[in-house]
C-alpha cells in the first residue's frame, strides 16, 4: 500500500491514511477533513481512535462544526494560540510531539508521557506547577523503577517546557528540577567459562538468526540498535569492514570484521524484499527479540540480570582490554564511543593486564630472580 495513501469513509469531506502507530508500532487510520469556510478551503488532521477516540463519524461532526464556524480552523486557531500565555502541559506535549516527531525517540517520550506525566501533572498550566508537585512525582516513580527510568522522565518534562519558552508559549519553570543520581558505570560481562557455555547453547539453537546476532554483538561490541539497523550494502566483505549508520551520539562509523564476524554475517540468509541483515515482521527493522535471547541466556546458566545485548557488548570490550594488547584509543573507535571517558570504564582491565606483564618480567629479570639463581660464594 502506498505511503499517504487516501481513503474514502463514506463521510463526505472525511478521508484517512493508514500510518504507523508511534505507541505501539501497529498501523493504525488518521482521518482528515476538507471543508470550505467563508470561500476558503481547509484540509486538517482531526487524529486517530488512539489518539482521540476519532471515528468516521466523529470526523464528519467535527468537520461539521468547521463549515459552521462553530470552531475554528487550526489555522486560525494557532494565531489566536500565539496571543495564550497559559497553557497546559497536555498542550504543550501535543505542541512538542508534533515538532519533533522525526525524533527516533518519540516513541519511548510517548510512552513515558501517556504512562508516567499525563496523570498527574498532564492538566497543569507551567506556571501552576510547584516543586512539589515534580517531588511527589518522582516519589512515585522511585518506589517503582530504577533511578534512570525517573530520570528520563523527569528530563522528558523539562524538554517539554523548554520547548513551550522556546517558541514563545509559556514562561520557564520558577525552580529547577533535581534529577536522581544514577550509577552508569555498570559493566556486565562474561567469564570464560560462562561464555563456553553459551556457545554450547548455541550450537544446539534452532534460531539460526538468534545465534546470529548473539555471535555478531559477541565479536564486534555492536550495539542492539547497530546490529538491527545493519543493511546489506553497510557490509565490505571483500575489504572485511562495514559501516555502522548513527551510531549512539556519533556520526556514521566503519569498523573492521574478524574473522568470527566474517563467517557469522555470510551464513545470514537474505531476505527477499529488505535490504535490512536481521529484518523483522514484513522486512521491517527489528527492536529486540526478547524471548529467544532469554531462552538462550537461561540455557547457558547466565545470570538473571545479564541483557544479553548490553552485556555482551561490554564482554567484547572487556576481553580486548584486559588482554593487554589493545590500547583505550582503539577500544573507543571499535565501540564507536563519542569521548574517551565512556571507554575508561575499561582502563582498570588494561591496567591489571599491564600489571601482569610487568610482574613477568620481573620475574625474568628482577631482584627476585637474581637472589634465587646467584651461587654463594
Amino acid at each position: 500500500m502506498p505511503a499517504n495513501e487516501r481513503h474514502s469513509t463514506g463521510y463526505i469531506g472525511v478521508y484517512y491514511i493508514v500510518t504507523t502507530s508511534p505507541v505501539d508500532g501497529k498501523p493504525e487510520k488518521v482521518f482528515y477533513i476538507r471543508y470550505k469556510l467563508d470561500g476558503i478551503a481547509y484540509e486538517e488532521k482531526v487524529g486517530s481512535w488512539s489518539r482521540g477516540g476519532i471515528t468516521p463519524a466523529k470526523a464528519s461532526h467535527i468537520r461539521a462544526d468547521k463549515m459552521t464556524g462553530k470552531t475554528p480552523p487550526k489555522s486560525v486557531q494557532r494565531e489566536s494560540d500565539k496571543k495564550r500565555t497559559r497553557y497546559t502541559i497536555d498542550e504543550l506535549f501535543e505542541e512538542f510531539r508534533e515538532a519533533k516527531k522525526s525524533l527516533k525517540s518519540m516513541p519511548f517520550d510517548i510512552n513515558r508521557y501517556e504512562k508516567h506525566i499525563r496523570p498527574v501533572i498532564g492538566s497543569k498550566d507551567v506556571a501552576a506547577i510547584t516543586p512539589n508537585d515534580i517531588t511527589k512525582l518522582t516519589g512515585k516513580l522511585s518506589a517503582q523503577y530504577k533511578a534512570q527510568t525517573v530520570k528520563h522522565v523527569l528530563t522528558l518534562i523539562r524538554r517539554i517546557v523548554n520547548y513551550g519558552v522556546y517558541v514563545g508559549m509559556c514562561p520557564p519553570l520558577g525552580f529547577r528540577i533535581a534529577m536522581p543520581k544514577v550509577d552508569n558505570v555498570r559493566t556486565e560481562f562474561l567469564t570464560a567459562d560462562e561464555i563456553e557455555r553459551l556457545l554450547a547453547v548455541l550450537d544446539a539453537e534452532t534460531n539460526k538468526t538468534a545465534v546470529a546476532v548473539i555471535m555478531l554483538a559477541l565479536s564486534t561490541g555492536m550495539r542492539r540498535g547497530e546490529i538491527f539497523g545493519l543493511c546489506w550494502n553497510d557490509i565490505d566483505f571483500e575489504r572485511g569492514f562495514l559501516f555502522i549508520r548513527e551510531p549512539k551520539g556519533g556520526k556514521g562509523a566503519t569498523i573492521p570484521l574478524n574473522a568470527t564476524a566474517m563467517k557469522t554475517l555470510r551464513g545470514v540468509e537474505r531476505s527477499p524484499g529488505s535490504p535490512l541483515v536481521f529484518p523483522g515482521k514484513n522486512g521491517k527493522r527489528r527492536r529486540d527479540m526478547p524471548k529467544p535471547l532469554r531462552r538462550i541466556r537461561e540455557a547457558a546458566g547466565l545470570p538473571k540480570d545479564f541483557r544479553p545485548m548490553h552485556g555482551l557488548r561490554h564482554t567484547f570490550a572487556s576481553t580486548l582490554a584486559s588482554s593487554g594488547e589493545v590500547d583505550l584509543y582503539t577500544l573507543q573507535r571499535l565501540l564507536t564511543h563519542k569521548s574517551p571517558q565512556m571507554t575508561q570504564r575499561y582502563a582498570h582491565l588494561r591496567d591489571e593486564a599491564m600489571k601482569q606483564a610487568a610482574d613477568v618480567a620481573d620475574s625474568l629479570f628482577g631482584e627476585g630472580n637474581e637472589n634465587e639463581n646467584t651461587t654463594p660464594s
